[in-house]
C-alpha cells in the first residue's frame, strides 16, 4: 500500500460548453503540469459524443492532493462548474481527514485498497 491518493471524476457536459470545457481543460492541464511535482496522472477521456469525461488524476500524497485543490478553487472551479455537471466521483486510498473534507463537498466517495500492487 501506498501514500497515493487517487480518483475518477466523472462529469456530464453541459449543452453548448464542449469548447469552452476543451478550453479550459488545456489550461487546467498545463498549470497541473507546471506547477505541481505531486501530480503523478492527470488524464482526461471524452467520450465520442463528446457529452461525457471522466478524469483520472493521482497524487503522490493528501499534501500534494491539497496542493492541487487549492490551485483548482483558486483558478478554475467556478468555470469548471460552468461547463459540468458532476455525475460520479469515486476517490482511492487513503486520504487525510483534510482532504475528505475538501472533496466532500464534490460528493465524493471513498474506496479503501484491499490488495493489488502499482509500479
Amino acid at each position: 500500500m501506498n501514500e497515493n491518493v487517487h480518483w475518477m471524476l466523472e462529469v456530464g457536459i453541459k449543452d453548448g460548453e464542449l469548447d469552452n470545457f476543451k478550453t479550459l481543460m488545456a489550461e487546467m492541464i498545463e498549470t497541473t503540469q507546471n506547477n505541481e511535482p505531486g501530480a503523478m496522472n492527470y488524464e482526461w477521456f471524452i467520450s465520442e459524443d463528446g457529452s461525457t469525461c471522466e478524469i483520472y488524476e493521482r497524487y503522490s500524497d493528501s499534501a500534494a492532493t491539497m496542493t492541487h485543490l487549492a490551485s483548482f478553487g483558486a483558478n478554475f472551479a467556478d468555470r469548471f462548474m460552468g461547463c459540468v455537471n458532476p455525475t460520479r466521483f469515486i476517490v482511492y486510498g487513503d486520504p487525510s481527514s483534510e482532504v475528505r473534507e475538501a472533496l466532500a463537498a464534490f460528493g465524493a466517495v471513498h474506496r479503501g485498497q484491499i490488495g493489488g500492487f502499482a509500479r
